[in-house]
């Protein structure tokens, strides 16, 4: 599931989209990121996305019932960095086609939703969506 570059060393986990297994994703993504030496800084970004990712899947993908998550992670060597792709088989539904919240207006006025996913755009280098064969695909990217 790597990008365009050599992936040095990957690892994945499929679990169910629970908010229950949040801190099993937080420690799997901790753990790979320790084992490619990211820095502290990085690693805090990442699992502040790495949590509203994980949580927005588990909240909205499976109206009818609990699916399936996957989560593919990559070190990547040219330029150094980590990818990270959630899979889901839920409702369609790219995240990125919604505008970015107005962050000037204060909380009682911004509209509710989306501030998650403006995180994780704003602490990731890239973020891509695509839906294909029936399963949403998010990539994220932070260089190290």
């Amino acid at each position: 599931m790597a990008d365009d570059n050599e992936a040095l060393i990957s690892d994945e986990i499929e679990l169910d989209a629970q908010t229950e297994n949040l801190p099993s994703v937080i420690e799997f993504v901790e753990t790979f990121l320790d084992r490619v030496s990211c820095p502290m800084k990085s690693m805090m970004q990442i699992s502040v996305a790495v949590d509203e990712i994980f949580t927005n899947i588990s909240s909205y993908a499976y109206h009818s019932g609990i699916g399936k998550a996957k989560i593919y992670l990559a070190q990547l060597t040219d330029p150094r960095a980590v990818q990270l792709t959630f899979i889901d088989s839920g409702v369609p539904y790219d995240p990125l086609a919604k505008e970015d919240p107005d962050v000037t207006l204060s909380a009682s006025e911004r509209q509710i939703g989306g501030l998650g996913i403006f995180m994780a755009k704003k602490l990731m280098d890239e973020v891509k969506y695509e839906y294909r064969d029936g399963k949403n695909i998010l990539r994220m990217k932070k260089y190290l």
